[in-house]
């Protein structure tokens, strides 16, 4: 249906009544909430009578105090050294030991025979990857691809909740 000049005042008056755009295209019949809608904006209507309710602001929910405990990665999927977790920065020196500076590799010195697993916030300046050895069977060297690639039976093992 198209908007005549009836449809148009009756359009008018729900929406200073304070009717919803669904409501209206309910009244005016055979037109969608998105037409009420695109009408309202293109006449430029806008003070529309407040509902009581509306007027007095709702109460917010309480949230409650708890908030979910934080597990490090390390200790969820065993004891890898350089599991990475949000929330605790790996020690320096620990990366130190592991990944020799020499062996480090920036992203443009990665080839098909270094390890491509990156270490730390790639925004920072102290961002590398590991460039440890493939042996030409994947992307990383074998102490990362242990981390990565997990097999079927560890994660379904994880993913099952703790019995005490």
């Amino acid at each position: 249906m198209s908007w005549t000049d009836e449809r148009v005042e009756l359009l008018k008056k729900l929406w200073a009544d304070g009717l919803s755009a669904s409501q209206i295209a309910g009244e005016l019949g055979g037109i969608t909430r998105n037409a009420v809608i695109g009408k309202v904006h293109r006449l430029g209507l806008s003070g529309r009578a407040k509902s009581p309710s509306s007027t007095a602001p709702r109460p917010r929910k309480a949230r409650s105090s708890s908030h979910m405990m934080r597990v490090p990665r390390s200790s969820m999927r065993g004891n890898t050294a350089l599991a990475y977790d949000f929330d605790m920065e790996p020690e320096p020196e620990l990366i130190e030991k592991l990944i020799p500076v020499e062996q480090r590799r920036t992203l443009l010195e990665l080839t098909e025979a270094t390890c491509r697993w990156p270490v730390g916030d790639p925004g920072s300046v102290e961002f590398f990857f590991c460039g440890g050895e493939t042996g030409g069977s994947g992307p990383y060297c074998s102490h990362h691809a242990r981390v990565a690639y997990q097999p079927p039976s560890d994660r379904r093992r994880d993913k099952r909740p703790f019995r005490g």
